[in-house]
């Protein structure tokens, strides 16, 4: 079988959502399933397209796009090579040679905000994260409802800095928040999160952060963190298609069912009226008593970037 790509948009060491890229690949080689992992540092979506093409020019049986920003450049590449099957990690466009493969980060947002509003005032929490791609904007959007429908008042606080891995902004746009009073911030942030981390301790900021369980880094500082492992999606895919089952075409989701995967990982603080009402809401989600909003309609910062998605 010739090689399993997959694509990872950045550069290494430059956060969480792409250190899942690097925990898949380890997986999958201790599970016999060899891949490669190339980085594709340019931001620009046309060089990425133009990136997918040469890879997928070297004939490789698959290719896995790690991440929302995978959408454009896969929808352009595909096209080109239509016998080639790709995946996308937390995207969302399909074609006949398209698969979908999505852990859902939207489901402990929701409970993230829950959390926050469990404690703090409406005014005193805030969301920041970097790039305004789908699955961002859906994890902000979960997020306020969840702040909302535990308080009964709208998020006030929130903004995308364009960026996941710019440290520079993420402390201009952390100091913005800290000098507006928010206590607790939600951030759904890569490499930039060094820059949060050092202002939220300088001003004294309780953090939750998303993608993997950073209380366990630093309980003090991280209050709790709303767990989606992307790892599970690039495994699925490869070993779906290893078995001759890939989902072209389809969307394969997993979320709160698989508490391995998805979860809130909080810290030793919480009290016990805190964890009964996360309990409360997560069995709501798992009863499907939800639907998770997927659009935020409240007042952006003012540094907040216009939406990609």
């Amino acid at each position: 079988m010739s090689a399993i790509v997959i694509v990872a948009f950045g550069q290494p060491g430059r956060g969480s959502f792409n250190e899942a890229a690097e925990r898949a690949q380890a997986r999958l080689h201790d599970k016999g399933v060899p891949a490669v992992l190339t980085w594709v540092a340019e931001r620009d979506p046309g060089r990425r397209a133009e990136r997918l093409r040469e890879i997928a020019g070297e004939r490789p049986s698959l290719i896995v796009a790690h991440g929302g920003q995978g959408d454009g450049p896969v929808a352009q590449a595909a096209a080109d090579f239509p016998a080639l099957p790709f995946v996308i990690t937390q995207g969302h466009f399909l074609a006949p040679n398209v698969a979908n493969y999505e852990v859902l980060q939207e489901q402990s947002a929701f409970l993230a905000g829950v959390l926050s509003a469990a404690r703090y005032e409406p005014e005193r929490i805030a969301h920041l994260s970097g790039d305004p791609v789908r699955p961002g904007l859906a994890g902000r959007a979960a997020f306020a409802q969840g702040v909302r429908l535990q308080s009964g008042q709208p998020l006030r606080h929130t903004g995308f800095n364009g960026n996941q891995h710019d440290v520079e902004l993420a402390v201009r746009n952390t100091r913005y928040f800290a000098d507006r009073g928010v206590q607790v911030l939600f951030t759904m942030m890569d490499g930039g999160r060094e820059g949060v981390d050092a202002v939220c301790r300088e001003r004294g900021l309780r953090q939750i952060a998303n993608v993997r369980n950073w209380v366990e880094t630093d309980p003090q500082l991280y209050w709790a963190s709303a767990v989606a492992d992307s790892a599970w999606a690039i495994e699925q895919a490869v070993l779906d298609f290893v078995q001759g089952r890939l989902a072209l075409g389809q969307r394969i989701q997993t979320g709160l069912e698989n508490p391995d995967v998805v979860r809130l990982a909080t810290g030793p603080d919480l009290n016990a009226a805190e964890r009964a009402v996360l309990d409360d809401w997560s069995q709501r989600l798992l009863a499907g008593e939800l639907v998770l909003e997927t659009r935020f309609e409240g007042e952006e910062s003012p540094f907040s970037v216009v939406s990609q998605a």
